[in-house]
């Protein structure tokens, strides 16, 4: 009896060491990585600003026409460049972004890349966030007709194309 109890003593202490060992390398090793809040990256400042804002009076006659920017020629890789960043002037209000705020449904869609969100209006469309998935990384293209979010890992490209140049806007997804 006496050999029996200390068996079970024997095994019951030799699982718990092996246990706490085992909790305490897997510990180490996921601390810094499984707990990580996922990160949502912002589109534009000004968008963000935008949305917050409440919508822009009626022009009196006397002030100026808005801002409006046009778009340069196409880069000679036949990739479309980034949209730059807008800072406003010393004394003006910010520019409008190239496409008027859409103000119609939000939709989201999500790739094996990552998710982009979308304000598809009657006649045009607005990036509300794009977040890449993890090991994604993520490019943002705006012109005034269309939007193109990629999201990129190695070789691997997702792109989400947002057009409204002849009608109400359509969102298509390509992988490649």
């Amino acid at each position: 009896m006496r050999r029996g109890l200390v068996h079970v003593l024997a095994w019951l202490l030799a699982t718990g060491a092996a246990v706490t060992l085992s909790w305490w390398g897997v510990h180490t090793v996921m601390a810094g990585t499984a707990y990580d809040p996922p990160r949502a990256l912002p589109i534009k400042a000004a968008d963000t600003a935008a949305r917050v804002s409440e919508p822009p009076a009626a022009p009196s006659p006397k002030s100026p026409p808005p801002e409006r920017r046009t778009p340069g020629p196409p880069p000679a890789s036949g990739k479309p460049s980034p949209a730059p960043a807008r800072t406003p002037g010393p004394s003006r209000a910010p520019s409008p972004t190239a496409a008027p705020a859409a103000t119609g449904e939000v939709k989201s869609y999500d790739t094996e890349g990552g998710r982009a969100v979308f304000d598809l209006g009657e006649a045009s469309a607005s990036l509300v966030s794009a977040t890449p998935g993890a090991g994604w990384s993520m490019q943002v293209w705006k012109t005034e007709s269309w939007i193109r979010v990629e999201f990129a890992s190695g070789a691997d490209r997702v792109s989400v194309f947002c057009t409204w140049h002849d009608g109400p806007p359509r969102v298509d997804i390509g992988t490649y």
